[in-house]
C-alpha cells in the first residue's frame, strides 16, 4: 500500500497484518479522493478509525492542513505511528488512541472532511454521523466519506447531512454525505 497522490505521493505505507483492520486498497482510495477532490485548499479532516492511517495521510498530502486519527487498537496505533513518521509532517498529525465515542466527547473544532470505516458499519455509520452533528464538529459544507461492505444500504439522509454521491468498488461501497 502507499499513498496514491500528492505531497507524499508514491511513499509506502505500513498496514497490520490479520483481521484487525481493513485497508482501504490504492484502487479504492483514489477513487475516494477523485469523487471528493481530488485536491484540498486546507481544511482539518477526521479519520475516526482510522487502521493504518492511510486515509487521513492521503488526505494531507493533497492539501488538508491537519488530520485526527482516531484507533483504539494498539498495534494498529503503532503503525499509524510508523506512516505518520514517515510522512516527516508530524506536526501535521494528532493521534488520539481510544474508542471514536470517546473522541468524539473530547474534540473540539470543526472537520471540514470526516473518514468513517467503522467495523459495524451501518449502525454506527448512522450513531456516528449524529454524534459528530450534536457536537457541531461538522463545518458547513462539510464531506463524509463511509466506506463499507457493497451489500450495506445506508439512509439518503442522516440528522441534517444528505447523501450526495455513492459507488460501488469490488466488494467495497464508498459513501459520500454533505452537512
Amino acid at each position: 500500500m502507499r499513498v496514491v497522490a500528492g505531497t507524499f505521493g508514491g511513499r509506502p505505507l505500513k498496514t497490520l497484518a490479520g483481521q484487525t483492520t481493513r485497508p482501504t486498497t490504492d484502487k479504492v482510495k483514489g477513487a475516494i479522493f477523485n469523487m471528493i477532490g481530488p485536491y484540498f485548499e486546507g481544511g482539518r479532516v477526521l479519520d475516526l478509525y482510522a487502521g493504518s492511517g492511510s486515509l487521513a495521510i492521503e488526505a494531507i498530502s493533497r492539501g488538508m492542513e491537519a488530520a485526527v486519527l482516531v484507533e483504539r487498537n494498539r498495534k494498529a496505533q503503532a503503525i499509524i505511528e510508523e506512516n505518520i513518521k514517515m510522512t516527516k509532517a508530524a506536526s501535521q498529525f494528532q493521534l488520539l488512541k481510544m474508542e471514536a465515542n470517546k473522541a468524539l466527547d473530547l474534540l473540539d473544532g470543526a472537520f471540514d472532511l470526516v473518514l468513517l470505516d467503522p467495523p459495524y458499519a451501518k449502525e454506527e455509520i448512522v450513531k456516528t454521523i449524529e454524534h459528530l452533528e450534536e457536537r457541531g464538529l461538522l463545518a458547513e459544507g462539510a464531506l463524509i466519506v463511509c466506506e463499507t461492505d457493497k451489500a450495506v444500504e445506508l439512509p439518503e439522509t442522516i440528522a441534517s447531512v444528505e447523501l450526495w454521491k455513492q459507488k460501488t468498488y469490488g466488494i467495497s461501497k464508498v459513501s459520500v454525505y454533505v452537512s
